[in-house]
């Protein structure tokens, strides 16, 4: 069952991204500090949707992501979650979009093929139609890669990619900076939609504008951040 269209180009509203924001900071998912990035980066933030690790901060993560689908006006027929994280997002997501009026089937991947039972490596429904892949972030755009090879080898079609942060700042390719991020080449070079519940700008909105004195005071070093590494 395809979701109802209205304007896939719409982007975020500024509320959701905001609120998001403020959640994964209250969850202690959105972190400020030094951390190092898979790219070798000192990163001022830190960014781990795998904290979203009860049942009532995945379900409220989980309705995030269904909002932003909806109010995208995206039309899809089923949802792929990547392993790892991209298994309980997909899962969840569904489940949220069919409490909210929209049943969509999901699958999922094994990073190993069983041999045994019903073998391979997808679990769930079969893949097929438009497929929206839903993971957490997106860094070097490899999982995504991946998951675009399974689901044209089952013979669906990889539509669009959901993702709760786009840090929008340069990809490297082989140790190397490129100008481009993982997103800007899934949207470019892949041609997929990628939707965002948030990104960096809307975390830097946030610094700026509701955060309180503690928090404001990484504002500096984000934009310092985003200067050096941005690429969107």
């Amino acid at each position: 069952m395809a979701l109802a269209a209205s304007s896939s180009k719409a982007a975020p509203a500024s509320s959701l991204a905001q609120d998001f924001v403020q959640f994964a900071i209250d969850a202690q998912v959105l972190r400020f500090g030094e951390f190092k990035t898979k790219a070798g980066r000192m990163s001022p933030y830190f960014f781990n949707a795998g904290l979203f690790n009860d049942g009532a901060s995945i379900l409220r993560l989980a309705g995030f992501y269904a909002q932003r689908l909806l109010e995208s006006g995206l039309e899809f027929d089923m949802i792929f979650g990547p392993a790892y994280k991209g298994i309980p997002l997909g899962a969840t997501v569904a489940a949220e979009l069919a409490r909210r009026g929209r049943n969509v089937p999901f699958a999922y991947n094994r990073k190993e093929a069983k041999d045994h039972g019903e073998g391979g490596s997808l679990v769930g429904a079969p893949l097929a139609g438009r497929v929206l892949i839903i993971d957490d972030v997106m860094s070097a755009g490899t999982a995504v890669r991946e998951s675009i090879a399974l689901i044209r080898a089952a013979g669906a079609v990889p539509h669009a990619v959901a993702i709760a942060l786009d840090r929008q700042e340069m990809a490297t390719e082989n140790g190397v900076d490129v100008p481009h991020s993982a997103v800007q080449y899934v949207r470019q070079q892949l041609g997929m939609q990628v939707l965002p519940i948030a990104t960096l700008a809307d975390l830097l909105e946030y610094l700026e504008q509701r955060a309180g004195d503690a928090l404001r005071a990484h504002r500096d070093s984000v934009l310092a951040y985003r200067t050096r590494y941005g690429a969107a």
